[in-house]
């Protein structure tokens, strides 16, 4: 198959004639869609310490936001705070199930999923996995929760209604982002540290292949577009890699921007989102199953790295923070040390489509 990889010229025009407003400036061509996106609202949350995954849940328009030992729900309609699930240290990611009014929360510190009532944002139980839960993924069409153990290098598959474990899954190597295709029913799962993306059968809970992503290196964000079957990689050495749901082939790549997290696809619009560290969102377009554009750069903020998008609005949405100056000292590997987080600056910023 042949692949081409164009980078829109208009995008470094637009940038020097528009400048860069301050947490969320545009600088790129269209979309694709014919409107550009740009900062929509910033929702202020405060607070100190770290985060992790956003998740959407398009049937409520809430928001679930890791923050420090909690998860903050933000009413996506109104663009504001309305709660908040307490008692999750090391909480990485919250999974929803719409048909068990159900939220699964990934608690890396304690090794445990907990099982969340989204009515009263209460905790109803913890489930033991693996090693650092991280990333988290429900399936519908069994009602299985996959909790993805980052240090355990396995998936612990929970039973959404009984809480019960169902099965461990062996990886063979650190599990990153998971979609799943009902179409197949197969679970797709990045494998940061080895660079290829384990396809695993849903129902038998078997790895049936392993799928090498060169040249990407070092993937985390994953997502899916079941129509063309394509799964969207983004990598840790500034590419995203398209690759064939069927067969395993890398079939078109990009470049992104460096300290990649996340990736989400758009199916309306056809277009694929890559958070970057540095302080953008690439946004690359489908223009075939084999053609992959990028579109525009948008500058957000540069602790920006973590998204989720709502299929619904067409918005993204970014969690971020103020750092202090970077510190000349370095940690115990010889790498920089990472500048502190300002207390108080933590906040969700939203980019949608112009007009």
């Amino acid at each position: 198959m042949k692949s081409r990889l164009v980078v829109v010229a208009m995008s470094a025009v637009l940038a020097l004639a528009c400048g860069s407003p301050p947490d969320g400036g545009t600088g790129g061509a269209s979309t694709g869609t014919g409107v550009p996106y740009e900062l929509i609202a910033t929702i202020p949350v405060g607070g100190d310490g770290g985060w992790d995954y956003l998740s959407e849940d398009t049937v409520t328009h809430r928001l679930y936001v890791s923050h420090a030992t909690k998860v903050v729900v933000i009413d996506m309609e109104q663009n504001a705070v309305v709660g908040e699930i307490d008692s999750l240290p090391g909480v990485h990611g919250l999974a929803v199930a719409h048909d068990l009014k159900r939220g699964f929360a990934t608690d890396g510190r304690e090794n445990k999923l907990a099982i969340v009532d989204l009515s009263t944002l209460e905790v109803l139980s913890r489930v033991e996995t693996g090693e650092n839960p991280d990333g988290v993924l429900y399936v519908p069409d069994t009602r299985e929760v996959w909790a993805f153990n980052g240090r355990g290098h396995s998936a612990t598959v929970v039973d959404g209604e009984t809480g019960e474990v169902v099965a461990t899954i062996p990886l063979s190597g650190k599990p990153e982002f998971a979609v799943y295709d009902p179409a197949v029913k197969r679970v797709y799962n990045n494998i940061e540290d080895r660079s290829e993306i384990a396809v695993i059968d849903a129902t038998t809970h078997e790895v049936v292949d392993t799928w090498p992503i060169a040249p990407g290196e070092a993937a985390s964000g994953l997502a899916i577009d079941l129509v063309h079957h394509r799964l969207f990689a983004v990598c840790e050495n500034e590419l995203m890699v398209m690759v064939d749901s069927r067969t395993g082939a890398v079939v078109g790549t990009v470049p992104i921007g460096g300290g990649v997290d996340a990736a989400r696809f758009d199916p309306a619009t056809q277009l694929v989102f890559s958070s970057n560290g540095s302080g953008t969102v690439t946004i690359a377009h489908l223009d075939s199953p084999d053609e992959l554009m990028v579109v525009q750069t948008l500058e957000t903020a540069a602790s920006a790295r973590t998204m989720t998008l709502d299929p619904s609005t067409h918005r993204i949405y970014l969690s971020a923070a103020d750092r202090e100056a970077a510190p000349a000292a370095t940690d115990s590997t010889g790498r920089p040390m990472r500048p502190r987080l300002i207390p108080g600056t933590f906040r969700v910023l939203v980019y949608g489509p112009r007009g």
